[in-house]
């Protein structure tokens, strides 16, 4: 009798980034011969992939740790918090391992080291396209790692290093394998979507019998023949994104952009590290939205950075309204071990942080209220994502899972996850849309 093969859980903390990384490392695991364990009191060793890009994030990272100390006693961490391997070995000194970001065979040589196994090709089969932690119906597809940025708040090019993107026939070729196993939507995703193939200077590779460049374009462009929803996340305003927009019109590309913005004030963005070209930016959406008029732009914003005056938060405030984005998310600023904006004078009291940030969610609320108000009446295409004893919770075009809004579908409760359906828009509200099925 064939004994039984070592079971492994799994924490995964952060980014969508993060849990690609998390996603790769089960792969290897699983491809090995390790099964995965729901809970704590299966695992024969537990791994958890940490996040510390922000003070709150390091705080639940070390909560996760110490949760899986407490609970299992046997600990490998990766990921982000890795550099501060000194703080974690003083709290939890029988950690059994510590490896960085992106370090897979690191983390399964250290799993090995744990718990052995006798290596067995038929223990396991894996699927072509590996273990996946989202539902069957979508998925990240991860471009490059890095990033060549140097904004004054951010730690991430210090843990993850400079931009190096995959080569674009690997990226398809996941991205098709991801297709033929029944995924709808490829959620594209990295530190810096757009700079992808720049440090590969757009190396060209074969893909289909015909050589193709390792660019953002050419990406877009292969990802469009595939047939499905593909979401660009993370995505800077450079030029050459106004290219893509033409196949956003076609249908080949949602109409979708996650562009981090971060603010509109000059001054700030000056402070920031950030190009600082608001003005042309609200040029460019409208040009957008000529070619496009579906188009939902989604951004993330900043508030009480070091040196943010009253004035620059009213332009940044102006400037939404203006603006009219879609969706956008708020982050009150705070200092991040091994951030240079810490340094930084006139740092902004945290009661006035807190004030911003509320007076930037109300007009955002408005904002987003007006702009959904305009989709009722509409017939939408709607994936959905759950469905339980009330009805069908799904998305439109306009949503990416867990961070943008819902389409309600009230007692529809024969549909299915993964289910694309025509809804007609029949409410809406400052975040969410109410819908039934078009028959």
């Amino acid at each position: 009798m064939a004994a039984r093969a070592p079971k492994v859980g799994f924490v995964s903390l952060g980014c969508p980034k993060a849990l690609v990384d998390s996603e790769r490392i089960l792969t290897k695991l699983r491809a090995t011969g390790y099964e995965v364990s729901p809970s704590y009191d299966g695992a024969d060793v537990v791994v958890v992939n940490t996040c510390g890009f922000i003070d709150s994030a390091r705080e639940e990272s070390f909560g996760a740790i110490t949760e899986a100390m407490n609970e299992n006693g046997k600990v490998i961490v990766t990921g982000c918090l890795a550099g501060e391997a000194d703080t974690i070995k003083g709290t939890h000194p029988n950690i059994l391992a510590i490896t960085g970001p992106q370090q897979y065979e690191n983390v399964v040589s250290e799993v090995q080291n744990a718990v052995p196994i006798e290596a067995n090709p038929h223990l396991d089969l894996i699927p072509e396209e590996g273990i996946k932690l989202t539902p069957r119906h979508y998925s990240y597809l991860k471009i490059s790692e890095g990033c060549n940025h140097k904004c004054q708040f951010c730690i991430i090019p210090s843990i993850r290093g400079p931009l190096a993107s995959r080569p674009i026939h690997k990226v398809l070729r996941e991205a098709e394998r991801l297709v033929e196993a029944g995924c709808q939507e490829l959620l594209v995703i990295a530190q810096d979507t757009s700079a992808y193939g720049l440090d590969l200077k757009y190396k060209e590779e074969v893909w289909k019998d015909e050589s193709i460049a390792t660019r953002f374009f050419e990406l877009c462009k292969g990802l469009g023949e595939l047939g499905v929803w593909n979401r660009l996340h993370y995505v800077y305003p450079y030029p050459h994104v106004d290219e893509v927009i033409p196949f956003m019109a076609e249908g080949k590309i949602l109409p979708y952009l996650d562009i981090p913005l971060q603010h509109a004030s000059p001054s700030v963005l000056k402070n920031m590290r950030r190009p600082a070209f608001q003005e042309k930016t609200l040029d460019r959406l409208d040009n957008w939205r000529n070619i496009c008029p579906d188009i939902a732009v989604r951004s993330t914003f900043i508030v009480g950075f070091p040196g943010e005056t009253e004035d620059d938060f009213q332009i940044l405030l102006d400037w939404l309204d203006r603006a009219e984005l879609n969706r956008v998310g708020c982050f009150k600023y705070e200092n991040v071990e091994g951030a240079r904006s810490n340094s930084l004078d006139d740092h902004v009291p945290e009661e006035l942080k807190e004030e911003r940030w509320h007076r930037f969610m109300a007009k955002a609320q408005e904002v987003s209220t007006r702009v959904l108000a305009t989709r009722v009446g509409r017939e939408i295409d709607v994936v959905i994502d759950e469905v339980d004893e009330d009805g069908a919770i799904g998305r439109s075009q306009w949503d990416a899972p867990e961070i943008d809004g819902c389409v309600f579908l009230n007692g529809e409760t024969e549909l299915a996850a993964g289910d694309r359906v025509k809804v007609k828009v029949t409410n809406s509200d400052e975040y969410d849309l109410w819908g039934e099925l078009s028959h």
